[in-house]
């Protein structure tokens, strides 16, 4: 039995679809039913930090595929809580979608969540199989505000990223190999870096309208994110993720998802011709 979280989301939702497709029986392990995006026979509501749900939507699983929770300050917590849940209910493995440079002392602030999910998970005595992607393409329209510009303080630094179908693939690929990828750690990337500066051009072709980039320093990245109103860890996250950026840990390049899908990455600007919901925002 393969259940699998976050399959309301983009990537838990593609990797569902790869299984149904491939005729492998799921379970499906969801905070909320009303965003499925539709009917399946074996479906449970629970969310990670609730151990008391998430004891009999565990019974009988033998691999559980663990997207991370939603952003927040209780994310380890609540990590944990699943990784304890899983280890009471007699789950085998855990193949886990991490993060690139998973570290206690990363960078990018939320990549030392998934180090310290790592580490709880190695320490489980569960079998685990880390898939750890950068940052994904859909990012670079993300930075984008409707007003044109990418705003950060992210230098000239490089970015390996990558688009979730390929994520989805690679998943689904580990999924459907029982134990043969145990105890391994893959990086998933797409086929080349490219700057902040690069993908503003890209988006500027794709939408047909001036976009570019505009470098600020940290304190004018606090500065010009104050109006959101977000609490401080939020805020530091986001600051981060253009610091990583800038350090040049985030130009990162593999060959591990074509060696486990048998095909390679979709590049940038690829990725953004084939998916113009992720710009749509964007348009003149």
């Amino acid at each position: 039995m393969i259940a699998l979280t976050g399959a309301t989301g983009l990537v838990g939702g593609l990797v569902r679809d790869r299984l149904d497709a491939a005729g492998t029986p799921t379970r499906l392990i969801v905070r909320s039913t009303a965003r499925l995006a539709r009917q399946h026979p074996d479906v449970w509501t629970a969310g990670y930090g609730d151990a008391q749900a998430l004891a009999p939507a565990l019974a009988g699983v033998d691999t559980l595929f663990m997207v991370s929770a939603s952003e927040s300050a209780e994310r380890v917590t609540e990590h944990l809580t699943l990784i304890d849940s899983a280890v009471a209910a007699g789950v085998e493995r855990i193949v886990y979608l991490s993060f690139l440079g998973a570290d206690p002392h990363a960078e990018f602030t939320l990549a030392r969540d998934h180090a310290a999910t790592e580490t709880h998970l190695r320490a489980s005595g569960l079998a685990f199989t880390f898939l750890r992607d950068n940052f994904y393409h859909r990012l670079i329209a993300q930075m984008c505000g409707a007003d044109g510009v990418i705003r950060g303080p992210g230098g000239e630094g490089r970015i390996g990223s990558v688009a979730h179908t390929d994520v989805a693939d690679a998943v689904a690929a580990v999924l459907g190999s029982g134990s043969r990828h145990d105890g391994e750690t893959f990086t998933l990337t797409g086929p080349r870096g490219w700057s902040l500066r690069d993908g503003a051009a890209e988006l500027a072709r794709v939408t047909g309208r001036p976009i570019r980039y505009e470098r600020e320093t940290e304190p004018e990245a606090w500065a010009s994110r104050a109006h959101y109103g977000a609490p401080d860890w939020e805020v530091a996250g986001w600051i981060s993720s253009y610091l990583a950026i800038a350090s040049d840990v985030m130009d990162v390049v593999t060959d591990d998802v074509e060696r486990l899908t048998g095909h390679p990455p979709q590049d940038l600007p690829e990725y953004l011709r084939a998916t113009p919901d992720a710009w749509a925002h964007l348009r003149p």
